[in-house]
Formats: C-alpha cells, structure tokens, sequence
C-alpha cells in the first residue's frame, strides 16, 4: 500500500509540474543563430587542416586529369593490385576488382565534406550500398570542392533537399581512419574500419 502511495504522490508531482510553464532559463538566445563562428579561411583549408588532424591524408588537385594522376602514382607507390571502385564514374579507371572483402583499397564519391570536423558524409546512394567506405583496409574517397560546406547542420539540409522523400538507408560522417582505444588509453586504427583514409579534392571550378 505504501508503495502505491509513493507512486501516486510521484504521478501528482508530474501532474502539477507539466501544469506549471517553467520560464526558459535564456529567453534572449535566438535559436536560428550559428552555433560556430564562420571561419576565417576558405573551406578547403578549414577542411583539409581539420582532416589531417584526425589522421586522413588529404590530396589537393587542380582537375580530374590531376585526380587520376595522383591516385595512379599512390596506387603504383603502395603496389595495391586489387582496387574496389563503388563510383560508377571511376570503375573503369580505378577499378580492378569487384571482390570488396579481399581489395587492397577502395575508391568511393561522397555527398559532402564538413569543414568544420573534417568529416566525409557518405549515404548508400553514392556507394551503391553501406560497406564500401568502411570494410576495405584502405579509402580512398573523391570529392569536388562544390560539396565544402562549413558544418553538420548544413550538410544535412542539402542531404535533404537533394533526396527529399528517398532518403538514402545509411547515411554516415567518417572523421579520419577508425580508432579505438583500451582500457590502456592505447590508441589503435583500422579496428573497425579503414586504417588509412585518403581524401582527394578536385577544383570544380
């Protein structure tokens, strides 16, 4: 019986709070405003400092013709005979095998680049499924400067507005390679996903 008391005193107390408005403890704070300061610097710069910080090794190239120059080199530097390209676009160029689970290093398009975190948004619709960013030891990804936006919050928008009502099924932001760390505090890459990421931006304009 005293346990049902309890309960209906706790139910009453909820009761009376939702009846209550509770003032906002910043009324004067408006919402719509960036959280972040915009940035000083162009967005490739912002991206590509913040990238190489989480470890991702970022290329910058004046056209694709340069792309395909500096992939190749990488490719023939590393010896990687088995390539896995996702792209449509780049699967004739860079495309070596369709066996994911045994590739050397895949080769994938983005939806957008977050400046501010230096993270890839990638979503099933680019990749033609969810694993090719993250089962391969090594990614490779290809963007266009014209995906640079500033933060999170506007990449999601324009996922949005570019999909509306198709929404891919997986959408994902890669920060660098995969880390984990132990109970040591000892950090290890490549545990749950690609040990090395490397970030080729092509000038779009």
């Amino acid at each position: 019986m005293a346990v049902s008391t309890a309960k209906e005193n706790i139910l009453e107390r909820i009761r009376q709070a939702l009846l209550t408005p509770v003032p906002l403890p910043f009324p004067l704070i408006d919402n719509n405003l960036p959280v972040f300061p915009p940035p000083q610097d162009a967005l490739e710069l912002v991206f590509a400092e913040e990238f190489t910080k989480l470890q991702g090794k970022f290329v910058f190239c004046i056209n694709e013709q340069e792309l395909i120059q500096q992939v190749q080199q990488l490719v023939s530097l590393k010896q990687w005979n088995k390539l896995y390209c996702s792209d449509t676009k780049w699967s004739g160029i860079f495309g070596a095998t369709d066996d994911l689970a045994g590739c050397d290093a895949s080769v994938t398009g983005c939806d957008y680049l977050v400046a501010r975190t230096g993270s890839i948004l990638l979503s099933a619709a680019l990749q033609q499924g969810r694993t090719a960013s993250v089962y391969a030891p090594v990614h490779i990804c290809i963007a266009y400067n014209h995906q640079l936006v500033f933060d999170i919050k506007e990449a999601l928008i324009a996922l949005q507005n570019r999909y509306q009502d198709n929404m891919p099924s997986f959408i994902t932001l890669a920060s660098g390679p995969s880390r984990t760390a132990d109970i040591e505090k000892t950090l290890v890459t490549g545990v749950h996903g690609p040990k090395e990421v490397y970030l080729f931006l092509v000038d779009s304009q």
